[in-house]
């Protein structure tokens, strides 16, 4: 049904349609292969790619996802040729007289572009390199040069690195697919922030969310449409807490796929959602999933494959498998799949989605369902040079050899290292924004510290050349200074926001300080008095001394698991 061929050099795969042709040329190439100090190569590319179709009435569009590049196009055969062959001839040959004006135009994209309630997540999950480059801005727009764009474009978007689909059984006349020699390149490998999972942080979106990376499976795709059917009748149909609550499998890489779960929430029914939500995620990790439910969404998978032209319905799918290195099924593979799921195996998917999950709540922290905090500021601080800061002598800078480090109230403290960052901003003001592989920010404002130039050079000599992108100059008054409003700064700033103080915490933390000093007073009153002779004279009795001091430690060790918390920015 799906014929395999190579046009080129570039693999192709054809399956007939009635009507318009529609193709698509992809490339395994994405932001997850760049560093913060390159990203937006691979999207700037595809924009000069595509600038020579501009003022064309063919129905096109390129795409940049996170491990590929895909540019697709719909019309008559001619159509499609005009257009494959134009982006193969401009990838061979960017047109760099365009470049200032494509990078000027994606950071406009940029700023317009709206963020989902789950954009933090793959920068909690992954830091600031491979898939977690997504949850941030084109970062490396001011460093490309034409030189970088072009070298990238010939190493990445290859004959060898590319697959094109077509919905017909016969190619075009004129085809012309001509590119650079390379090799195919398999997806990153992913990097990570995560000491623990499952593990929670908290969101200023008002909903959850979670994610989860799991094996790529026909059970673990039927798993997640059960998932949404069960937070919808639960948080929607029977709570009245949600409007939205769905879930959705997404392809990452070879072998592994993400699960994304979310439900929405008024501000008053966010501890209700929280509490549902997780409560669904225990009732499909015991194995208590309705036959009906796994019969439905079988049904629906099943379904999918009686449709009409299912050859090309399936050209997108079979092309990216072959693009990132997964099998592909034939139907009555994949019919037997689906029909050998059981609920024992969504039992066990369930099971397997919770050890590796990532929530983002709001509000109050989840530690009561087994759920770690995940790390809000870094473990360390570098030894060096302190400048305590001019605007609020709580705050200070570290700067050291191997690293620079900035401390503020609570003892919060934010790290990098110069060899673990992933970009430093650099501005003519003297200003060094870091960011380090764990995502964590530090911005060194020389003005809110007294610091010169000569003083900075340790960061400008420790951070690797490839991390840096000079900036253009700062509005005058975004520049913080001393009195001004861009130095106001609570706590060390971080791309990790600290979690929200908890008034009931503040209220244990009193009432059992209190109780552990009054309770602390008498128990060194009674242990002087046991030992006086003229009070006592029989000695100390130990089971009155022993109660009195345990009870102590009775409310003083959770007292200092709540001052800890509270410390550590947990409540």
């Amino acid at each position: 049904m799906i014929t395999e061929t190579t046009v080129d050099g570039v693999r192709t795969v054809l399956a007939h349609r009635a009507g318009p042709v529609t193709a698509g040329l992809l490339f395994r190439v994405g932001r997850a292969d760049e560093s913060l100090a390159t990203s937006g190569v691979t999207h700037l590319v595809e924009h000069l790619a595509l600038h020579r179709h501009g003022l064309s009435d063919l129905h096109y569009n390129g795409a940049t996802a996170a491990a590929y590049t895909h540019f697709h196009v719909t019309g008559t055969p001619a159509d499609v040729v005009e257009y494959l062959n134009g982006v193969c001839a401009a990838l061979r040959d960017l047109p760099m007289e365009r470049l200032e004006t494509e990078k000027e135009i994606l950071r406009t994209e940029g700023a317009g572009r709206g963020r989902g309630p789950g954009h933090a997540l793959p920068l909690w999950r992954y830091g600031s390199r491979s898939y977690g480059l997504t949850s941030y801005g084109e970062t490396g727009l001011h460093r490309l040069t034409g030189h970088a764009v072009r070298a990238w474009a010939q190493e990445w978007f290859t004959r060898e690195n590319a697959v094109l689909w077509m919905t017909t059984d016969t190619l075009p006349e004129g085809l012309d697919l001509t590119l650079p020699s390379g090799t195919w390149r398999p997806a990153p490998a992913p990097t990570s922030a995560l000491p623990q999972t499952p593990a929670y942080f908290h969101g200023d979106d008002g909903g959850v969310v979670l994610s989860s990376v799991l094996p790529r499976s026909t059970r673990a795709n039927l798993f997640t449409e059960v998932l949404g059917k069960e937070l919808f009748r639960e948080l929607r149909q029977k709570g009245g807490y949600s409007y939205t609550a769905a879930a959705d499998y997404c392809v990452r890489d070879a072998d592994h796929a993400t699960v994304l779960a979310y439900a929405d929430a008024l501000p008053e029914k966010q501890g209700a959602v929280v509490g549902a939500f997780i409560d669904v995620l225990a009732k499909l990790r015991a194995g208590r999933i309705e036959q009906a439910d796994l019969d439905a969404v079988r049904a629906s998978a099943l379904s999918h494959l009686d449709a009409p032209d299912l050859a090309a319905a399936m050209l997108p799918s079979h092309a990216m498998n072959l693009l990132l290195g997964h099998r592909n099924l034939t139907e009555e593979q994949a019919r037997a799949e689906i029909a050998a799921v059981t609920v024992a195996d969504l039992r066990q998917v369930a099971r397997e989605l919770w050890a590796n999950a990532l929530l983002q709540v709001p509000g109050r922290g989840v530690e009561w369902a087994g759920v770690a905090a995940a790390p809000q500021e870094s473990a360390d601080i570098v030894t060096g040079r302190r400048y305590t800061s001019l605007e609020d002598r709580e705050v200070a800078l570290l700067v050291g050899s191997d690293g620079v480090s900035l401390t503020g109230p609570g003892d919060s403290r934010i790290t990098v290292r110069y060899a673990e960052c992933s970009l430093m901003n650099v501005y003519p003001d003297g200003g060094r924004h870091l960011i380090g592989h764990d995502g964590f920010t530090l911005a060194v404002e020389p003005a809110l510290h007294g610091i010169t130039a000569a003083e900075l050079a340790p960061l400008d000599a420790g951070v690797p050349p490839t991390a840096v992108v000079r900036m253009p100059p700062r509005d005058p008054d975004r520049i913080p200074r001393p009195g001004t409003a861009a130095a106001e700064r609570p706590t060390p700033p971080a791309a990790r926001p600290r979690a929200p103080r908890s008034g009931a915490l503040t209220a244990v933390l009193w009432i059992l300080g209190v109780l552990t000093a009054g309770m602390g007073m008498l128990a060194v009153i009674l242990t002087f008095a046991e030992f006086d002779t003229s009070i006592s004279p029989e000695g100390p009795v130990w089971s009155e001394l022993g109660a009195f001091w345990f009870l102590t430690a009775c409310f003083g060790v959770p007292w200092g698991i709540c001052l800890r918390r509270r410390v550590r920015g947990l409540g």
